[in-house]
């Protein structure tokens, strides 16, 4: 492995130096400056993000799983970004999957030491079965937390996909899996505080994996979330907006139609939009894989 103290995560911004001679709006402003060059490191690393994205279509489509694993802050933004695809894209809940070394209590408190624990990554992709239609994406700033580095060795040989971010480019972490995204934002505000600049590159990108992911899915229409359940009052006043600003039905039609499709905006939007029964509709959106505009040229056709 690269020594650490080469890394960029672990370098000393040049920028920073003086931060703490600096006023409460100095500081700020010297953040806010650093943060600006997180979204062109992202952008850089778009092709790669792209195979990602695409090895991680290709396995849900086929009945796979995406599994996060991480240490520190990359576990807990791969767990955060895992349990929020249910509420916003209507997937199973072990659909993606995120885990965090040290495991559920490392999500509030730190358990120091887990991320140095190779076998414990392994252990977890054997734990939850991870085979050849899966894709595992380990995140790490350094590329050397041997918890992730395990957990990919581990996927790799059961047949998965693997997908390793991190955000230095001097790392071997590629050796470790199949696609690598590296975005490089230079040396952290406050050095080695990988929450700052590198935590928020990595939001970026898990945002964009399972956004893209979802969208090819089609579980988005138009850029409407289509797919979305009314858990709550918040959803169940999104879904009917939706609803009637997608089919220009009236509220009280919107909610006939979506009590009589269990909820589902994408259903009752197909029923309305297509004028087929409920049964047929989800017919239709069944043999086009969910995609509402292909099931509704599907129902023109016929």
């Amino acid at each position: 492995m690269v020594e650490l103290g080469s890394l960029t995560t672990e370098g000393i911004n040049p920028n920073t130096v003086t931060i703490d001679e600096c006023d409460t709006e100095g500081i700020l402003r010297m953040i806010n400056a650093e943060d600006k060059l997180v979204a062109p490191a992202v952008e850089l690393e778009i092709p790669d993000i792209t195979k990602a994205v695409d090895a991680v279509y290709e396995g849900l489509k086929n009945g796979g799983h995406l599994f996060y694993v991480g240490a520190g802050t990359s576990g807990r933004l791969g767990v955060l970004d895992a349990s929020e695809c249910p509420p916003t894209y209507g997937t199973k809940t072990d659909m993606v999957q995120g885990y965090i070394a040290g495991g559920d209590m490392a999500l509030r408190h730190a358990v120091e030491g887990c991320e140095d624990d190779p076998l414990a990554g392994r252990d977890l992709m054997d734990r939850h079965n991870v085979g050849k239609n899966d894709v595992v994406v380990g995140i790490t700033a350094s590329g050397s937390a041997a918890f992730v580095r395990g957990a990919l060795k581990r996927a790799g040989e059961l047949g998965a996909v693997t997908v390793g971010i991190c955000n230095n480019k001097q790392t071997d972490f590629g050796t470790c899996c199949d696609i690598l995204i590296a975005a490089d934002c230079g040396p952290e505000v406050i050095s080695g505080s990988t929450r700052m600049k590198s935590g928020t590159a990595q939001k970026l990108i898990l945002n964009m994996i399972t956004t893209a992911t979802m969208i090819k899915l089609g579980k988005v229409y138009g850029n409407r979330m289509i797919d979305v359940r009314a858990s709550n009052k918040k959803l169940h006043e999104r879904s009917i907006r939706m609803l009637t600003d997608l089919t220009g039905v009236d509220r009280d039609t919107a909610l006939k139609y979506l009590r009589e499709c269990d909820m589902s905006v994408k259903l009752a939007a197909m029923a309305i939009l297509s004028g087929k029964d409920v049964e047929t509709s989800e017919k239709l959106l069944n043999e086009n894989d969910g995609y509402l505009k292909k099931a509704l040229k599907a129902a023109a056709e016929n």
